[in-house]
């Protein structure tokens, strides 16, 4: 036991090599951590334009499936209703939001999408009880104040909507 004792209180606390001892660094140099801050800096002013460019093309896409899901919603309660449905503009067009109805039954409404332009010379889609259009509807083109992004809504001869990537 005393040998244990004598050989733990002899060992050095840093090894020891040649004379020479070695240093324990702890933590960063500023020179560190100021080449860190400025490799970031770089980065993020090369990410920061494309996450804009990502994120306004989000907010078309968003909008132009949420008029398709809105259009498939009301074909859908056409059909369970037996029924005419109607999915309307609301008041100022379609940026300023929509509506499904049933006569006077409100349904589903959508708020307005005020960055986004939504053109079409439709104000309505109505869908008759078999789920077909009542009449023919124009493509409607949702894209953003500045025309880079756009996707087009279009309905085939079913009354079914579509979502394309891309002007109509």
């Amino acid at each position: 036991m005393e040998f244990v004792q004598i050989m733990n209180q002899a060992k050095p606390a840093f090894p020891v090599g040649a004379g020479v001892r070695q240093r324990i660094q702890a933590g960063f140099t500023l020179i560190e951590l100021m080449v860190v801050v400025a490799l970031a800096a770089v980065l993020l002013g090369i990410a920061i334009p494309s996450f804009k460019d990502l994120i306004v093309g989000q907010r078309v896409k968003a909008a132009a499936f949420a008029f398709a899901n809105a259009a498939a919603l009301a074909r859908s309660e056409a059909i369970n209703r037996n029924s005419q449905v109607v999915l309307a503009a609301a008041t100022g067009g379609w940026q300023n939001g929509w509506s499904v109805k049933n006569g006077t039954i409100a349904l589903s409404q959508q708020d307005s999408f005020p960055s986004l332009v939504i053109t079409t010379t439709s104000t309505q889609v109505a869908y008759l009880a078999n789920g077909r259009l009542n009449a023919a509807v124009n493509h409607l083109q949702f894209s953003d104040d500045a025309g880079g992004h756009a996707r087009c809504v279009s309905f085939d001869l079913s009354g079914l909507p579509m979502s394309r990537l891309g002007g109509c």
